[in-house]
């Protein structure tokens, strides 16, 4: 079994333009000192990391891995949830995400698209050049508007849907297959590929690609009502990524699931901070270890009522202890016995001579077939 590593946190929601929130260097400073270990770097802020740099140059990808292990830190991934969500729009919601890509790119939703797979390959090959194993991401969406049909079902929709979303994520999965790193979606309602049902369908049509992963993320999936820790049973061996965040989902009369457009405070669902919350992170971490999880523990900071430094800063003791530092030995070895098959044998009641003689009686046949 392996320990999973942790904590890291995902810098993306703490960047801003005071200190040491404004710079790596800082907030690499700034995360080390709280006890985390590694930072998951978002990746649409130049000031912050060059994506285009770190494709293109080895030498920048060692500066930045230099400067984060002088402050005691190093990445555990790269990010581009926000380029993802690009791969595939709706056009209900064109105008919504535009922002997400370079203002020469924002009323043209195909260059939109075609910038961002070309970011995706550029993530890949930055992330071989860093050394690491796995890049989180959104799989955007083209049948979300529809996830509640009315209209009833229209399984032509669904089929066409997922059809083009594979068919626009293959050749980046080919590109992160090339670059030897996993490709991990984090599961979340807005984007296509947002619990198990449609995950397992958009991996039977790239093939069950290897590269084809899982971000795991339990708060979207209590918000879902979804058994978050069965998932880990069936998911386990594509869960590459997982984000350590909270949620709570307290029964209303006047909303539910859907939220009645209230801000998160007022939703029945919402996020917190880790340990606010009704997730079960000793059964989570439990399974993680039961399974090797290969990968870090990463603090997302998203909750409607704490303060993020404060989730920050408990969130890293908060992982600390809840990783399991797997055993190298059985409980009970000190009592095990010799596997010798006559001691066996005796131990069952068994005649150790009978068990020669059927040796004997089957190297015989082993010769006479050989004949």
């Amino acid at each position: 079994m392996k320990t999973l590593q942790g904590p890291s946190i995902f810098l993306s929601q703490y960047i801003r333009d005071q200190p040491p929130f404004n710079a790596l260097e800082s907030m690499a400073s700034w995360a080390a000192g709280l006890g985390y270990k590694a930072v998951q770097l978002p990746t649409h802020l130049p000031h912050i990391f060059d994506l285009n740099k770190a494709a293109e140059s080895q030498e920048y990808c060692a500066q930045v891995s230099e400067t984060l292990r002088n402050r005691g830190v190093q990445i555990s991934e790269l990010s581009t949830h926000l380029q993802g969500q690009l791969v595939a729009v709706h056009p209900a919601y064109d105008k919504a995400f535009s922002r997400f890509a370079p203002s020469s790119l924002r009323l043209d939703a195909h260059a939109r698209q075609q910038w961002a797979i070309s970011v995706l390959k550029k993530a890949a090959k930055a992330s071989q050049n860093l050394g690491l194993k796995a890049h989180a991401t959104f799989s955007g969406s083209l049948a979300w508007p529809f996830f509640y049909p009315w209209p009833p079902h229209n399984a032509v929709l669904f089929e066409e849907a997922f059809s083009e979303l594979a068919s626009r994520w293959r050749p980046i999965l080919d590109s992160f297959e090339e670059s030897g790193v996993d490709l991990c979606f984090e599961l979340h309602p807005g984007e296509d590929l947002h619990d198990g049902a449609t995950f397992g369908r958009f991996l039977e049509l790239v093939h069950h690609h290897p590269r084809c992963n899982i971000l795991y993320d339990p708060s979207h999936m209590l918000l879902q009502h979804m058994d978050y820790l069965g998932f880990i049973d069936h998911w386990h061996s594509r869960i590459r990524a997982f984000h350590v965040k909270d949620a709570e989902f307290n029964a209303s009369a006047q909303s539910g699931v859907y939220g009645g457009y209230q801000d998160w405070p007022q939703r029945p669902g919402r996020f917190r901070s880790p340990g606010d919350g009704q997730i079960n992170f000793k059964g989570i971490f439990s399974k993680l270890a039961q399974y090797d999880y290969p990968g870090w523990a990463t603090l997302e900071w998203e909750c409607c009522l704490k303060d993020g430094e404060t989730g920050a800063r408990e969130g890293a003791k908060f992982i600390s202890e809840h990783i399991i530092r797997v055993s190298k030995h059985q409980f009970d070895d000190f009592a095990a016995q010799k596997q010798e098959r006559e001691a066996a044998r005796e131990l069952l009641g068994l005649d150790s001579r009978s068990s020669k003689k059927k040796a004997g009686t089957s190297h015989s046949r082993r010769n006479e077939s050989k004949g």
